[in-house]
C-alpha cells in the first residue's frame, strides 16, 4: 500500500516550487525542462497532491528542490524577509529605517492601568466586548466561506443563484438548488455537514479558529516577548500534525527532521508564501490595541516558523490592521492603511491590496471588482497571500464597516473564501464594537461553542475566549 502524506512528499512539491519560481522572478527554465522531461506532474490546483502517485520521481524532485532554493530571485530588495530590512522599506517606520515605535490612532490614548481591567458591577471593558465581536465575526466569516471553498468563482456564484443568495447576503443552502448544479459544483465534503444554512450547530473546528487558539496559548506560556522558536515548541505539543496543512505541514516535518527556525520556513517549502500565517494574525492584533507596529513585529516572529516574505507579510498587515480597529476609534479604511503601513511598499502584497482597495474604492458593483482582481490576479495559486489579502482589502473597503456586507464580500469573491470571510469578520467585528451589534442571523447559529482539537479549548464560548483574549491585551 502506497501511503501519501499530502503536502509533504517531494514529487508533490516540484509542481509547486516551479509556479513559486515564476512568481519570484527565478529562472528556472533548465530545470522545469528536466522535470517535464521525466514526467513530472505540474502543480496540483486545489489538493495537496498530484492524481497519481509518482515515487519513481521522487530522487529526482530532491534533487530539483535543492537546485531550484539555490536560484537567486531579483525581487529581494523589494522583497525582504528579515525584520530590520522589512523596517528599513516600510513606509510606517520611524526615521533612519530602525524598528517602528507605537504611532498613535487619533482619538485614542491607553487606558490608566486601573481602567484596563473590569468595570463596576455588570459592566465589561470596551475592549472585552470589542474581542467578543471580534471573536465571534472570525467564526461567522469563516464559517459562511466553509462549504464553498476550493470552488471556482463561477460555482459559487451559480450555488448562490441558484438559492436566490445573490448578492450573497446569508448562509449557503442547497435547499433549491438543483441536483445538476450540485452534482457539477459538489460542496466542500469536509464542510457540507456543518457548514450549510440547514446543518449549522455550533461552530465546527477549522484551522482558521484553531490558530487564534494556539495564538491565545502561545501568549498564555510565553508572553509577549516569546520567539519563534517558542511557536515551535506550542506547535509540537499542542498542534495535530493532521491538522496542519500547506507550509505549516512542511514547516511541522522539518521541526521533526531536526530543521530549527528559520530554516524551517525556506527548505522545501513551496508555500512559503501562502496565507497560512495571515489566518494566525488576529490575536497578535487583538492585544495589541493601538500599536500597530508590535501587532506587527508579534506576528512577524509567529510568521518566521513557516513563511518568507509576502506571506510574511500578509500576516504583519493584518495584525496591524485589526490593532489599529482594536481601539475603537479607526475606521476601516484607517486601519487598512496602517497594516499597508507596516509592509514594504513594493512588495507584491502592498502593490496588489493598493490595487484592491483603490478598485473598491472607484467601482460601484462588487461582482464587478472581483472580476477585475480574478483577472489582474488569477494567476497565482487560490491559497497565495497575494490575491486573496488584495480581496480581503477590497471586500472590507467596499463594505465600508458593515458587518454583513463585509464577510460577505470576502467569501463571494473566492480564493480561499473560509480564510477571508474569518478575517473580515474579525476585523469588522472589532469595528461593530460589541456582540449585540452583530446580526442575531449570523452569530445565532453559532451558539456559543466552538469545537476544537486544541487541548482545553473544545466547546469553549466566545465569550470566556474574549475574557481570556482580554488578559492577555492588559497583561503589563
Amino acid at each position: 500500500m502506497n501511503l501519501r502524506v499530502t503536502w509533504v512528499q517531494p514529487e508533490d512539491l516540484v509542481g509547486h516550487e516551479l509556479r513559486q519560481a515564476a512568481e519570484d522572478g527565478r529562472d528556472a527554465t533548465a530545470l522545469a525542462a528536466r522535470w517535464r522531461t521525466a514526467g513530472g506532474p505540474a502543480a496540483p490546483t486545489t489538493a495537496g497532491s498530484s492524481p497519481t502517485p509518482r515515487p519513481d520521481l521522487r530522487r529526482l524532485s530532491e534533487d530539483l528542490l535543492t537546485a531550484l532554493a539555490a536560484l537567486p530571485t531579483p525581487l529581494t530588495p523589494d522583497e525582504p524577509t528579515t525584520l530590520p530590512a522589512i523596517h528599513a522599506t516600510a513606509s510606517g517606520r520611524r526615521d533612519g529605517g530602525g524598528a517602528p515605535g507605537l504611532v498613535r490612532v487619533s482619538g485614542w490614548e491607553p487606558p490608566p492601568e486601573a481602567a484596563l481591567g473590569e468595570g463596576g458591577v455588570g459592566e465589561v471593558h470596551p475592549l472585552r466586548a470589542r474581542l467578543h465581536a471580534a471573536w465571534l465575526g472570525r467564526a461567522a466569516g469563516c464559517l459562511l466561506g466553509k462549504p464553498v471553498e476550493k470552488l471556482p468563482l463561477h460555482a459559487i456564484r451559480a450555488l448562490a443563484r441558484a438559492a436566490g443568495n445573490w448578492p450573497l447576503t446569508t448562509w449557503f443552502t442547497e435547499r433549491g438548488v438543483p441536483p445538476a448544479l450540485l452534482a457539477a459544483h459538489p460542496w466542500n465534503r469536509r464542510s457540507a455537514a456543518t457548514s450549510l444554512a440547514e446543518n449549522i450547530d455550533g461552530m465546527p473546528e477549522d484551522d482558521d479558529l484553531n490558530y487564534p487558539l494556539l495564538n491565545l496559548l502561545l501568549l498564555q506560556r510565553y508572553g509577549r516577548d516569546f520567539t519563534t522558536a517558542d511557536v515551535a515548541r506550542l506547535w509540537l505539543d499542542e498542534l495535530p500534525a493532521g491538522r496542519t496543512f500547506t507550509a505549516e505541514r512542511v514547516a511541522y516535518r522539518n521541526l521533526l527532521d531536526g530543521i530549527e527556525p528559520p530554516l524551517t520556513a525556506v527548505h522545501r517549502n513551496p508555500f512559503r508564501e501562502w496565507i497560512g500565517a495571515l489566518i494566525r494574525a488576529d490575536v497578535h492584533g487583538w492585544t495589541h490595541p493601538g500599536d500597530p507596529h508590535a501587532a506587527a513585529a508579534q506576528a512577524y516572529r509567529d510568521a518566521s516558523l513557516s513563511h518568507t516574505a509576502n506571506g510574511v507579510y500578509g500576516a504583519m498587515f493584518v495584525a496591524a490592521a485589526l490593532a489599529t480597529a482594536a481601539t475603537g476609534t479607526a475606521d476601516v479604511h484607517r486601519s487598512l492603511a496602517a497594516g499597508l503601513a507596516v509592509v514594504p511598499p513594493r512588495s507584491r502584497l502592498a502593490v496588489a491590496v493598493r490595487f484592491g482597495i483603490e478598485t473598491a474604492r472607484t467601482t460601484p458593483d462588487f461582482d464587478t471588482v472581483v472580476d477585475r482582481l480574478h483577472a489582474a490576479l488569477g494567476g497565482y495559486h487560490w491559497v497565495h497571500a497575494v490575491p486573496n489579502a488584495a480581496l480581503l482589502a477590497a471586500a472590507l473597503t467596499h463594505a465600508d464597516g458593515d458587518f454583513s456586507r463585509s464577510i460577505c464580500a470576502a467569501v463571494s469573491g473566492g480564493w480561499d473564501t473560509d480564510s477571508n470571510g474569518a478575517t473580515a469578520g474579525s476585523l469588522a467585528g472589532l469595528l461593530a464594537g460589541h456582540p449585540d451589534r452583530l446580526p442575531e442571523r449570523w452569530t445565532g447559529p453559532l451558539k456559543n461553542r466552538l469545537a476544537t482539537s486544541v487541548p482545553s479549548f473544545d466547546g469553549i464560548g466566545f465569550d470566556s475566549l474574549a475574557a481570556l483574549t482580554h488578559q492577555e491585551a492588559v497583561r503589563p
